[in-house]
C-alpha cells in the first residue's frame, strides 16, 4: 500500500506501525477468505466467488484452528474476506474467538448485507474496520456487480456502519471502464461521511483473468494517480479525509516521488525515507492469505500456487519454509529481478510486483503484475 495522504500531505495513519515497521521481522497480516459464496457476481472478483459456489469450506472447528495457529504465530491482524464473509453463519462466533486472542479483526465486504442490526453486532464485537467495495457511480457499480440495486444496498451498508461507529473505508478497483471516475469516488465518500479510500490496481486473477482488455493503459493509470494525489490534497485541506491509499502496484511510490521532486515538495525527502522503510512489494512477507479450505497463499491475489494446507502443516511451519521456491524468491527479489527491474533505479522502493499468472513457481513465468507504468527515462539509473 502507498499511503498518499501520509507521504504527500503528512497525515498520520492508523496502520503506520505496520506499514513503516522499525524492524523487518514483523509477522504477516492474514486475509482469511472464509467462504467461496457471494450474493453478487463481480466481473473482477479475484476469488471467482458467487452464490452457486459449492467448494468445501472450513467448519467452525477448523476455522478456530486457523485462528489458534495465526494467534500463536503472533500475526497482528485477521481480515475476514470471501466471497462475502457475512454469508458465513458462524462469522460472529469466529470474531468473538479472534477477539479472545486480542487479534485485531477487519472485514472486507460488499456491504449489501450490513443491516442496522448487523452493524450494531459488528460494533459490539469490536470490529476495528470495515472495507466496503464500490466500483463508481450507480450504473457502473451495478453493472460490475451484476445485480441491480447493489449500489443502493452498498450505500445503506456504509451508512449503517457509520451509524454504529465502525471505522469504514471504500475500496475501488481501477479498470479501463471506471478509472475516469476516481474523483467521483472521492465525492461519494465525502457524501457518505467516509474518511478512508483505497484505490486498487486491477490484478488479473480469478474472474479478472479474462479482463486483459480492461487493464488501464499506462497513460490512464498516470492520470488516475495525478487525480488521486490532487483530490487527496484538496480533501485534506477541507478536512474530509484522513487516509487515502493506492494498493497493488508499488510503481506508485516512485511516481509520487518524481511528482514531489518536480514540485519541489517540502516533504519529498520524508516521503522517500518512509518508502525506503516500507521496503516495496512484500508479497509472501507482510501479508498472507488462507483459503476457505485451508490452503495458504502468498497473498490474497496469488491463488494459483499453494504453500500447503494448515490442516496438514501449521501456518507457522508453512510460512517459515524457506525451502519453498516461491517464498525463497519473493524474500530474495534482489537476486531474481528481471532485466527491466535490474536497470531501474527505484527497485529497492518497489521490488517489482512479481506475480505468477501461470501457477508454476519457475521465475521465467513471473512478470510485473500489475504492469509497471513508469517510462524508461523515469526508471533509468
Amino acid at each position: 500500500m502507498i499511503n498518499i495522504s501520509k507521504l504527500y500531505c503528512g497525515l498520520a495513519g492508523v496502520s503506520d506501525p505496520l506499514r513503516y515497521p522499525e524492524r523487518r521481522t514483523i509477522k504477516p497480516i492474514v486475509v482469511f477468505n472464509c467462504t467461496p459464496r457471494c450474493n453478487l457476481r463481480c466481473i473482477h472478483c479475484y476469488s471467482s466467488s458467487d452464490a452457486a459456489c459449492s467448494a468445501p469450506q472450513f467448519s467452525t472447528a477448523q476455522a478456530r484452528l486457523l485462528i489458534d495457529q495465526i494467534a500463536d504465530f503472533g500475526c497482528p491482524v485477521l481480515l475476514f474476506s470471501g466471497g462475502e464473509p457475512l454469508l458465513r453463519d458462524d462469522l460472529f462466533e469466529l470474531m468473538v474467538y479472534a477477539k479472545d486472542y486480542n487479534l485485531r479483526t477487519v472485514l472486507s465486504t460488499n456491504g449489501t448485507r450490513i443491516t442496522a442490526a448487523v452493524a450494531a453486532q459488528l460494533a459490539e464485537l469490536g470490529l476495528s474496520y470495515a472495507g466496503i467495495s464500490l466500483d463508481g457511480p450507480q450504473a457502473i457499480h451495478d453493472r460490475f456487480r451484476k445485480v441491480d440495486g447493489a449500489f443502493a444496498a452498498t450505500l445503506d451498508g456504509i451508512a449503517n456502519c457509520r451509524h454504529a461507529g465502525i471505522r469504514t473505508g471504500l475500496r475501488f478497483t481501477m479498470t479501463r471502464e471506471n478509472i475516469e471516475h476516481v474523483e467521483t469516488v472521492f465525492d461519494i465518500a465525502a457524501a457518505a461521511g467516509v474518511r478512508r479510500i483505497c484505490f486498487y490496481h486491477l490484478i488479473r486473477t480469478g474472474r479478472a483473468e479474462a479482463l486483459a482488455d480492461s487493464m488501464p493503459s499506462p497513460q490512464q493509470t498516470r492520470r488516475a494517480l495525478d487525480t488521486i494525489i490532487a483530490c487527496t490534497a484538496d480533501r485534506v485541506r477541507q478536512g474530509v479525509v484522513e487516509e487515502v491509499l493506492t494498493v497493488g502496484n508499488h510503481a506508485d511510490g516512485p511516481y509520487l516521488l518524481l511528482k514531489m521532486q518536480a514540485e519541489n515538495h517540502p516533504q519529498h525527502q520524508a516521503a522517500f525515507d518512509l518508502l525506503t522503510c516500507a521496503g516495496g512489494n512484500r508479497i509472501g512477507q507482510n501479508i498472507a492469505a488462507v483459503n476457505w479450505d485451508g490452503q495458504v497463499f502468498c497473498d490474497q491475489f496469488w491463488r494459483n500456487y499453494s504453500l500447503g494446507n494448515i490442516l496438514e502443516t501449521t501456518f507457522a511451519e508453512l510460512w517459515q519454509n524457506e525451502a519453498d521456491p516461491v517464498l525463497h524468491t519473493l524474500r530474495n527479489k534482489r537476486k531474481y529481478k528481471d532485466p527491466k527491474c535490474a536497470r531501474c533505479r527505484w527497485f529497492d522502493l518497489c521490488l517489482g510486483n512479481f506475480r505468477s499468472l501461470s501457477g508454476r513457481p519457475n521465475l521465467s513465468d513471473w512478470q510485473n503484475e500489475p504492469p509497471c507504468y513508469l517510462t524508461e527515462e523515469e526508471r533509468k539509473r
